[in-house]
This record gives C-alpha cells, structure tokens and sequence, in this order.
C-alpha cells in the first residue's frame, strides 16, 4: 500500500523541510526538526507523529535523548535501523558543535572552561572513563585522550600509561579527567589516591598534574578549585 505518510504529502504549511527553508531553521521545533531526520512516516502514521515518539525517550529533553542507543531508537515502530543511524549521528553532530575544539590558549585557571569541554565529551556516556588532557610548555592544550574505559561504577587509570603519551606528546603538564554516570560529583578516597599517585609519578619526569575533573549531567567538580592540590 502506497505511503500516504510522507512529508510531501503533508499541507504545504506543515512541511517542516519547506518551513525550513522559507522561515529558517531556529523556526521548527524539536520534533519538526526529527520529522526531517525520518523522512517518512508509515500508513497510518506521520513521520511528525513517530518524531514526537522519539522525543519522548528523552522526556522531550535533546541531553536525555543524547543518551538512547541505537536498540532504544529501534524500539519504535518506524524506526528501523538506517533512521536510528540517522538520527544518533545527528545527535553527535550536535555535541560535537557544542563540544568544540580543545581551547589552545593557556589552561591553568580555567577550569569553568575545561570542565564544560570535558562535560561535553563524557556527560552522555553510560560508562566510567578516564581521560586526559595534555599540555605543552605554554600551557597550552595539545591532546585529548581517553586512556581508560570501565564499567557503571568505575574505571582504572594506569599512571604508566598515562605518563608514557604524556611523552610521546612532549607534554610537559596534565588535566586528569573522569565523568560519574550517577550524576554525583564527589570524588572518592579512590579518586583522590588515584590523583595523588599519578601526581607523584609525574614529578619524577618533570610534569605537572594542573588539575583532575570530575564530570556528569550536574555539571564539574575541579580539584584544583576544592583545595586539593593545595
């Protein structure tokens, strides 16, 4: 049965793709938007319809959406697996525009600046990481890596490996970095040994730990900022 479904043959005012073009992007809501993403609906269904539906997974929140994989998308009747492809790179397209570059100015007290970047890189993973940002002798940004990968409730970070890119990068300064999926921004009694052995370590190779930052949806904690590396 032929498709009666498709944005094409919606009333011309509730074409999102031609609202786009005649009144602007910022015009469409969050659902028009994904209606474009899908393109088509099914027969008994608008593609505007099943848009709505993918919002919902996210509570009508684009973060929270950020968050769905690719079986979450599938789960929706309409969505198959090149929409749901469709719509996660979408996604990325977006936190990666949010993201930015690494700031490549000097990075020693700004760690409202490093915390939002290293936020949006980690914030919308389900699992712990460990991360790393590397820095040259002007203080500088030169590298972002992720150095270790966990489960839910945590990650290990080997300062050895850690300090071996460090070398390999000529960096002569870190920021440490890792995000809490719970949301809960306090460090642990394993986060603050963890910083302080690889703190240790760095001294015998002439670098600096500037900072560690811990990230989540509720946004940073520095421990440069909380006294620790007082």
């Amino acid at each position: 049965m032929k498709n009666t479904n498709t944005i094409r043959n919606w009333a011309k005012d509730d074409r999102p793709r031609e609202k786009l073009i005649t009144r602007g992007a910022h015009t469409l809501s969050n659902s028009e938007l994904l209606a474009i993403l899908i393109h088509n609906g099914l027969p008994n269904r608008s593609a505007l319809e099943i848009a709505k539906e993918v919002l919902e997974l996210g509570n009508n929140n684009l973060n929270e959406l950020g968050k769905q994989t690719l079986t979450d998308f599938t789960k929706i009747k309409g969505i198959g697996d090149a929409k749901a492809v469709t719509i996660s790179a979408a996604l990325e397209l977006g936190r990666r525009r949010q993201t930015g570059e690494l700031p490549q100015r000097p990075v020693i007290n700004t760690s409202k600046e490093i915390g939002e970047y290293l936020r949006g890189k980690l914030k919308d993973l389900h699992h712990e990481v460990f991360a790393v940002i590397f820095l040259n002798q002007n203080n500088a940004a030169i590298h972002f890596e992720v150095v270790s990968q966990g489960g839910i409730t945590g990650t290990v970070a080997d300062p050895r490996v850690i300090l071996k890119k460090a070398l390999e990068k000529n960096a002569v300064g870190l920021i440490l970095a890792h995000n809490h999926p719970s949301g809960n921004l306090s460090p642990s009694k394993a986060d603050e040994f963890l910083t302080q052995k690889i703190r240790e370590a760095a001294k015998f190779l002439d670098i600096r730990v500037m900072d560690h930052i811990i990230v989540s949806d509720e946004g940073y904690y520095s421990f440069a900022d909380g006294g620790m590396f007082g």
